[in-house]
């Protein structure tokens, strides 16, 4: 179920970035369409799809190396989340300065960080191999 959620929300994405951007802009902020996306984001937000694809369509689930990722995003996202949500903007926009974002997008914030971290923690624990299988060269009663 996971899986086709995650692929389904990258193929939106990556077919209309621009659109989901807008419609995230009108209910984040208090004065959409004031940020000037940056030359970079729109194809970012795009390889951001096809990562997402590749993850829900990934059998083993999500490489090693994201594991560290996600959680050092997420740790920072649930500590800091004003400055997390600052760096976003600063990234993503050119005008960072001249948008207001409305006030429960920093415990949301708070709260996706959290999310990542254990979807991060959670992943690590999955992979970890099963302690009831039978070692090769065990008596058998």
């Amino acid at each position: 179920m996971l899986r086709h959620l995650l692929t389904g929300i990258g193929i939106l994405e990556f077919a209309a970035p621009r659109r989901i951007i807008r419609a995230a802009e009108g209910i984040a902020f208090e004065n959409p369409g004031e940020g000037r996306l940056r030359r970079w984001t729109i194809p970012m937000a795009r390889l951001e799809a096809l990562v997402f694809i590749w993850a829900g369509t990934r059998r083993r689930g999500p490489p090693a190396v994201a594991r560290p990722l996600l959680a050092g995003l997420g740790l920072a996202m649930a500590l800091v989340p004003r400055s997390a949500l600052e760096f976003g903007l600063r990234v993503a926009y050119e005008n960072p300065d001249d948008i207001e974002v409305k006030p429960w997008l920093g415990p949301l914030t708070r709260a996706l960080g959290v999310v990542y971290l254990v979807a991060a923690l959670a992943a690590g624990r999955a992979d970890a191999p099963a302690s009831t299988e039978k070692q090769e060269g065990e008596d058998t009663i």
